[in-house]
């Protein structure tokens, strides 16, 4: 199970971390992403993380103001988000991945998911 938390509302310009933690299996046999999506639009994927943590990929929409990581011993991943634009505004996913070539972000291949967490970027 992979349950998603620290959405919520916050004007344009500010901070927010997302937090996915993991119980029932282990995360450092996955890669990990971040996925977020908005109504009438399919699910994009925003960043991912290898198992180890040492690979890192991120969309053009967010790169330089998201960033992932990880903590294997606590069984955790977050994405910190800055400078939060109105376009970030989404219900975010975390998903584990069994790949251990490195990390990716088609939704298709992910073998987990969380429920998602809110956030909404608005003044």
């Amino acid at each position: 199970q992979l349950v998603e938390s620290g959405g919520g509302l916050v004007q344009p310009g500010g901070s927010l971390r997302l937090s996915c933690v993991a119980s029932g299996f282990s995360l450092e046999d996955y890669a990990m992403a971040w996925f977020r999506q908005v109504p009438g639009k399919e699910r994009e994927g925003v960043s991912c993380i290898n198992h180890r943590g040492g690979i890192t990929i991120y969309a053009d929409s967010v790169r330089g103001r998201f960033t992932i990581s990880r903590d294997n011993a606590e069984n955790i991943v977050y994405l910190q988000m800055n400078s939060l634009e109105p376009e970030d505004t989404g219900v975010y996913y975390c998903a584990a991945d069994r790949f251990l070539g490195g990390c990716r972000t088609a939704a298709g291949a992910m073998g987990y998911w969380g429920k998602g967490t809110l956030v909404t970027v608005s003044s």
